[in-house]
C-alpha cells in the first residue's frame, strides 16, 4: 500500500497572479544581475514589494529592461505547473535552507514554463496569460546594506 504524500501546511493567502508574477520577477532578477531571489517579500492584490541584494543601484535603463523583460515572459502565456519530489530529489537542485526546520519530506516544484522552477506552496495561475501586465511603480536604494526595493502593481 502506497503512502500518501503529505506536504507541510501553508498559512498564507496569496493573490496568484501576483505571486505568480513574483516568480517571474525573481528569475528574471537572476538573469540580469545575476543575484540571487528577493531576500524579502511583501505580495498583495493591489501592490507587492521585493527586496533584493545587489552590487550597486540599478540605472532607470536596467528597471526599464527588468520591467519589459517579465511583460515578455508574460506575454508568452507559459504554462504554470507543480510537481512533488522529495526533500532528497530537490537539494542537488534547490536552496533548502528557507525551509522550516519541520518541512514535511515531499517539497513542491512550481514551474512557470522552461523559465522559473521553485520550492513553493503558494497560489498561482495556470498560465501567464491570466497574470496582465506589470508595472513598476517605484524603487529605491539602501547603500548602507546594498539593498534594493521594487514596488510593483498589475494592471
Amino acid at each position: 500500500m502506497e503512502q500518501a504524500i503529505q506536504l507541510n501546511e501553508h498559512n498564507k493567502q496569496e493573490y496568484p497572479p501576483m505571486h505568480t508574477t513574483e516568480h517571474i520577477i525573481n528569475q528574471t532578477m537572476i538573469r540580469l544581475f545575476g543575484c540571487g531571489r528577493s531576500v524579502s517579500a511583501h505580495i498583495e492584490r493591489k501592490k507587492s514589494k521585493l527586496d533584493y541584494c545587489l552590487r550597486a543601484c540599478p540605472t532607470e535603463e536596467e528597471v526599464r529592461k527588468l520591467e519589459e523583460a517579465v511583460n515578455a515572459i508574460i506575454q508568452q502565456h507559459l504554462p504554470v505547473t507543480t510537481e512533488l519530489i522529495t526533500q532528497k530529489e530537490a537539494k542537488d537542485y534547490f536552496d533548502l535552507t528557507r525551509l522550516p526546520k519541520d518541512a514535511s519530506e515531499a517539497v513542491r516544484i512550481v514551474k512557470v514554463g522552461e523559465y522559473d522552477k521553485c520550492l513553493c506552496l503558494g497560489a498561482h495561475v495556470s498560465n501567464t496569460s491570466e497574470i496582465g501586465y506589470f508595472q513598476i511603480i517605484s524603487h529605491d536604494w539602501d547603500e548602507e546594506t546594498k539593498r534594493w526595493r521594487i514596488r510593483f502593481k498589475l494592471i
